[in-house]
């Protein structure tokens, strides 16, 4: 009786690592339509003036260890010129672009959702559905200022799971609600929408067009470099 037992457990476990929903958090979630080829380029390629301050390649975030091998932020080509153009209008008010993050591959998204409290879920993506980030249509951002380099007050950190992350947020310095403002605007004028728990995460309008991916950014190097090379 005992052996059927453990034979009944044995079977109802693979049973249930056999399920779909299971299986489906292996990897990211599975797509039954058409989409464009992904074309990731490095941000900085484009305008090396956009300054990065990539945090998940360090251990100053969430998880409190780096989840990213390199300090390096990409997109799909059209939002990332459309963030070259962002910039460059930007320039004129006396401010450049800061970026956090932009591609993310599925895992560390993964990652994220299974270290955060589930009151705090709203700042991340759920890995069953995929991130716009994973898309590489999903861009962090902040404003740095031209005159000194530092980056700019925007009335609440980055990462910061916090009310004063939301978009509606209007309790803070009136010269940094200001600046989001600024932010938001012109991020919109070139096809960004914001994200609305969120004042630093826009969205690229055509995110739709593109797959979920979970590429290593050393891999995205390589094929960029092929690419270059033919």
């Amino acid at each position: 009786m005992q052996f059927e037992t453990k034979a009944l457990r044995l079977l109802t476990l693979v049973g249930l690592l056999s399920s779909p929903s299971v299986l489906a958090q292996a990897g990211p979630p599975r797509e039954d339509r058409p989409f464009r080829v992904p074309d990731l380029v490095e941000i900085v390629r484009l305008d090396p003036t956009i300054h990065l301050d990539v945090r998940y390649a360090t251990a100053n975030n969430l998880l409190g260890r780096p989840v990213y091998s390199e300090a390096r932020a990409f997109l799909q080509r059209p939002a990332a010129e459309a963030l070259v153009r962002v910039n460059r209008a930007l320039k004129e008010k006396g401010y450049g672009l800061v970026v956090f993050d932009g591609y993310r591959p599925w895992s560390v998204t993964k990652a994220f959702w299974d270290a955060t409290p589930a009151d705090k879920k709203m700042f991340v993506a759920n890995p069953k559905n995929g991130s716009r980030h994973n898309r590489g249509c999903a861009a962090d951002v902040s404003l740095y200022d031209l005159a000194t380099g530092r980056e700019a007050d925007m009335g609440g950190a980055y990462d910061e799971m916090s009310p004063r992350s939301y978009v509606t947020y209007d309790k803070g310095p009136k010269e940094a609600m200001a600046r989001r403002e600024l932010l938001s605007d012109e991020m919109g004028k070139e096809g960004f929408f914001p994200y609305p728990w969120e004042w630093w995460h826009f969205d690229w309008k055509d995110y739709r067009g593109y797959p979920i991916l979970d590429v290593p950014f050393a891999a995205i190097g390589k094929r960029a470099a092929a690419a270059e090379a033919r």
